[in-house]
């Protein structure tokens, strides 16, 4: 199987090409490099352009006839600057995503998968949601995200284009075998934010404590990003036992996550058991498009992908103080 990741030099792209790799997968590489690293392509199939050029599209299935899928990873993810940018975002991942379903359809290529994200979901009083659950998305990221889905769903009910849409929650870690890793200096998720005070000796600054949580702090579901990258391959694996050529739907919609909510204070008690020492924390506001959060629960992904996390909170904490301590040497030009 050969398949085209788009956005494959990012974080969370590029370990799904790396999950790919150690599954025999072969994967093409399309990224433009903005928020991708060009280290995460060594020895890999890569072309560098955006998601937008069908001239560049059209080479690639040119050049590899072969592609069975695409994997849509192509995205910016910044929830406060999608409230400061908003316009910026709509472009760079609705509009420019239409540009490229097009493309991958008028180039005969019928499986797509997209990377969605459980930040479109309307918390239940639990805090727990499924498929099912009502969406409400409170951050043009998040409604650039729920936007696609309805479009794909649309593009899959009017062509031959059938759509798998992974709506995932928070990965943190890195390839185990550190081959990738988060790519920013100073990334904006909280175990980032928690790994840069723990390198500066700063203070963290849990941002909203006054959310209906067992705490106040927010509660997120922090799936290993390993864990991730291996339910893309399971997906691909399944994508036509999930969706037949000749069955009566054409996108299909699976959460990904571990099945547990932890709380941001959660997490900080979980990071200095494994850092081995305290960590200095304070209390601020909410960010812009913040939430109380939510966590999935994961029956359907098990049941249609025969997949279940396996990586721990801690494991994930673990992997990402590890990528931290090399990544400027992996990384030349940072």
């Amino acid at each position: 199987m050969k398949v085209l990741v788009a956005g494959g030099a990012g974080f969370i792209g590029s370990t799904i090409v790396s999950a790919c790799l150690d599954d025999g997968i072969v994967p093409v590489v399309l990224d433009n490099l903005c928020t991708g690293r060009i280290e995460f392509t060594r020895d890999r199939i890569f072309y560098q352009g955006d998601i937008a050029d069908g001239a560049l599209v059209d080479r690639i299935f040119a050049e590899h006839p072969d592609i069975d899928a695409v994997v849509h990873a192509a995205a910016l993810i910044v929830v406060p600057e999608s409230v400061e940018q908003p316009l910026r975002y709509y472009r760079e991942n609705v509009a420019k995503s239409v540009d490229l379903v097009e493309h991958v359809v008028r180039n005969g290529c019928r499986r797509l998968l997209f990377s969605s994200s459980a930040a479109i979901y309307r918390p239940s009083d639990d805090f727990s949601v499924d498929e099912t659950s009502g969406l409400d998305p409170l951050s043009p990221y998040a409604r650039t995200k729920a936007m696609m889905e309805s479009i794909l769903a649309d593009a899959a009910a009017a062509t031959d284009l059938r759509v798998l849409s992974l709506r995932y929650f928070n990965p943190i870690g890195a390839d185990p075998e550190l081959r990738t890793g988060l790519q920013l200096r100073q990334p904006s998720h909280a175990l980032g934010k928690i790994i840069t005070a723990y390198e500066n000796d700063e203070e963290f600054l849990i941002t909203g404590v006054d959310w209906p949580t067992r705490d106040g702090s927010g509660i997120r579901d922090y799936i290993h990003v390993w864990d991730l990258a291996r339910a893309h391959v399971q997906a691909l694996r399944r994508f036509d036992a999930v969706l037949p050529a000749d069955g009566a739907h054409s996108h299909e919609v699976i959460n990904l996550g571990t099945g547990d909510g932890t709380t941001v204070r959660e997490l900080v008690t979980a990071f200095q058991s494994v850092a081995g020492r305290p960590l200095r924390v304070g209390e601020t506001g909410p960010r812009p498009g913040d939430s109380a959060g939510t966590y999935t629960r994961i029956d359907k992904a098990g049941r249609l992908l025969d997949w279940k996390p396996e990586f721990t909170v801690a494991e994930g904490i673990r992997h990402s103080l590890q990528w931290a301590e090399i990544r400027d040497t992996r990384l030349t030009a940072s």
